[in-house]
């Protein structure tokens, strides 16, 4: 049975890997939607091979770079912003949306694919960590699946799989730690480095944000809604091999792992196939080769955005979002070299304290807590 998929994010790390899994297998998965930002080199390209139904780019003078790439005769329709976003995520014939945009651009889609009742293979972790209250909520209601993309997830979602809720003890995110766990100094890092990855090979934004450990923080939010559990139960642990992609501990002493080599395309076709698991022909660890893994605790004192984001899913509320979009201000600064490496923490927290969170927000209030810790952080930077 072919399953029909609307991929949002596709120009991406996450995206690209996808389109591998689906190529290899094309009797299994049809694309018949691409949705992606400005990269309309890339986005052209992957329009001629798979030939969806539609693609969507970030705005208008975008769609019109791509539609003078495309040959004449193509039939794809092409849209343009939002509205473009979430007609993607709810066309008629899709079985299944794979949500890889990045930052809070994930959120209104997502709704938008649960309101029409297709089930969502999920890559973008700030959806959860803004609105996870009313993501959850209305997929359960919907009846639809979200299955995590996130290789941290996956790896829980497995150990899960077949477990009871309640005799979980607790849910042990793996990090790697980032291109700077072994540096003491992290004054004059340049975005080159910062982006210099020891085992992922990841997009700009979160290969910032695994540098600055915000990463695994928005994680912890992502999983407490995820597997419902509160973020006490949720333990961080610095696990610099990237083997073992994460744990969950039972209340009888078992511990259960998942490991493999660090490579998106496990988790990716586990979500698209499951509970079925496709023939990758992907390396399996060199256990004797790798000969020793390591684990330890992260250095909150060194890297503060983990403390931040456990300060916000405790605040909850409009905090996490107001978290989030600091941090995309702050990264977005960084990138652009307009602020140092270690002030990113700094405008994430003075946003934060500026902020008086709302609790039990509406969809409509978590997007207003949003923009203004945009418009903060942006006045910071």
């Amino acid at each position: 049975m072919i399953k029909y998929l609307s991929i949002l994010g596709s120009t991406g790390s996450i995206g690209r890997n996808t389109l591998y899994v689906a190529a290899m297998f094309p009797d299994r998965f049809k694309i018949q939607a691409l949705a992606a930002g400005k990269n309309v080199k890339l986005l052209s390209e992957q329009i001629q091979q798979f030939k969806p139904e539609l693609a969507v780019v970030y705005d208008e003078d975008t769609a019109q770079r791509l539609r003078a790439l495309l040959p004449a005769n193509d039939s794809t329709s092409i849209l343009a912003g939002v509205k473009g976003y979430e007609e993607a995520a709810s066309l008629s014939g899709v079985n299944q949306v794979v949500i890889a945009l990045v930052g809070a651009a994930g959120l209104l889609p997502t709704l938008a694919a649960i309101g029409a009742g297709k089930d969502i293979a999920l890559a973008n972790k700030e959806t959860l960590v803004m609105a996870g209250e009313i993501v959850m909520a209305r997929a359960a209601a919907a009846g639809i699946r979200l299955l995590p993309i996130d290789s941290e997830h996956s790896a829980i979602f497995q150990c899960l799989n077949g477990h009871r809720h309640q005799d979980i003890e607790k849910i042990h995110l793996t990090a790697s730690g980032g291109p700077f766990l072994n540096r003491a100094d992290l004054e004059h890092i340049r975005p080159e480095e910062a982006l210099n990855h020891p085992t992922w090979h990841m997009g700009p934004k979160i290969s910032i944000d695994s540098a600055t450990l915000m990463n695994k923080g928005l994680e912890v939010i992502e999983a407490s809604w995820l597997f419902n559990l509160p973020a006490r139960r949720i333990e961080v642990v610095v696990h610099p091999q990237s083997v073992v992609h994460s744990m969950v501990s039972f209340q009888d002493g078992t511990v259960l792992a998942q490991l493999g080599l660090p490579d998106m395309k496990s988790a990716i076709s586990y979500a698209l196939t499951y509970p079925e698991r496709l023939p990758l022909n992907l390396p399996l660890p060199d256990f004797p080769g790798i000969g020793a893994l390591t684990f330890q605790q992260p250095d909150i004192i060194k890297f503060p955005c983990l403390r931040l984001a456990f300060e916000a899913v405790e605040a909850g509320g409009t905090c996490p979002a107001v978290l989030n979009a600091a941090n995309e201000i702050a990264v977005e600064a960084f990138l652009g070299n307009k602020i140092e490496f270690a002030r990113i923490p700094v405008i994430i927290e003075k946003t934060m304290d500026r902020h008086s969170v709302v609790n039990q927000p509406s969809l409509s209030e978590i997007l207003e807590a949003d923009q203004w810790a945009r418009d903060y952080a942006g006045s910071l930077v």
